[in-house]
């Protein structure tokens, strides 16, 4: 670039700046509860639209806590519906391997399918009772073995290769999901946080920045769950799954599957 080219480029950039000073720009704010809509918002999500924040999630608290609990040996035939391989009626679609399986083989044993709790168990110590150890909205079908390796890990990317589950990988802490299921673990584990709040004789679960959280009543990683949430929107699989637990078993909603953007307004 030539001398007279480089001092009139220099003189531009000043112009520019200066013009530039006092401009205020826009604040940066959460993601409106409105921004998307959809059939419920003037019934059931009626007191939470247009609210951010910590009123965002205690409203849609309120609404979601008003649900049919059922057993845990209920949640294998409701599995069974909920899971349903919409191209095989007689198939489950699992969780992290997205193999299609034979509703007939779930139970224990190698090859069959069983049921995965999304939210560990072991993190709030929660059981199987009626509660969050029975709420569908987190409970999957899966691969006996896939569920064992993931156990009661925390959420992160990154390990090594799952066997049986490609696209899933694994550390000695952390459990990553297939990209088709990222979106999915992230809106059941934020689900879990909203509808237990420690306030019905259950846990408060929290989603937090850990990767070791053991037996305490929290989820990790947040920032990770809430990458995963914009990475895998909602698919027709999971609004038809959450349809099915609406009308049939829980008659409560997974908010974050009508309003994902809902995650960003609250977290």
């Amino acid at each position: 670039m030539s001398v007279v080219r480089i001092g009139r480029w220099k003189m531009w950039a000043a112009a520019v700046a200066t013009a530039l000073v006092g401009i205020t720009l826009p604040a940066v704010t959460a993601t409106p509860a409105s921004a998307t809509t959809t059939a419920y918002d003037s019934t059931y999500y009626k007191d939470a639209i247009g609210k951010t924040g910590t009123s965002l999630k205690s409203s849609l608290h309120t609404i979601i806590s008003s649900q049919n609990k059922i057993s845990y040996d209920a949640v294998w035939n409701a599995l069974k519906v909920t899971d349903q391989d919409p191209n095989n009626t007689g198939n489950v679609i699992l969780l992290y391997s997205g193999v299609s399986r034979s509703k007939s083989l779930n139970g224990g044993s190698v090859g069959d399918w069983n049921r995965e709790h999304t939210w560990a168990q072991s993190h709030g110590n929660f059981g199987t009772s009626a509660g969050p150890g029975t709420d569908l909205h987190h409970l999957r079908a899966c691969d006996v073995q896939v569920n064992s390796t993931r156990g009661n890990k925390d959420w992160d990317n990154g390990g090594s290769a799952v066997s049986g589950a490609p696209g899933s990988y694994t550390d000695s802490d952390s459990f990553e999901p297939r990209d088709a299921d990222k979106g999915d673990v992230a809106r059941m584990i934020l689900y879990m946080a909203v509808r237990y709040e420690g306030d019905d004789g259950w846990p408060n679960l929290e989603p937090n920045e850990s990767s070791t959280n053991g037996s305490v009543p929290f989820h990790g990683r947040l920032a990770i769950l809430k990458q995963w949430n914009e990475q895998d929107p909602p698919s027709a699989f999971e609004e038809r799954r959450n349809d099915v637990i609406y009308t049939t078993y829980q008659h409560n909603r997974n908010p974050f599957i009508d309003h994902p953007e809902w995650i960003e307004a609250i977290w």
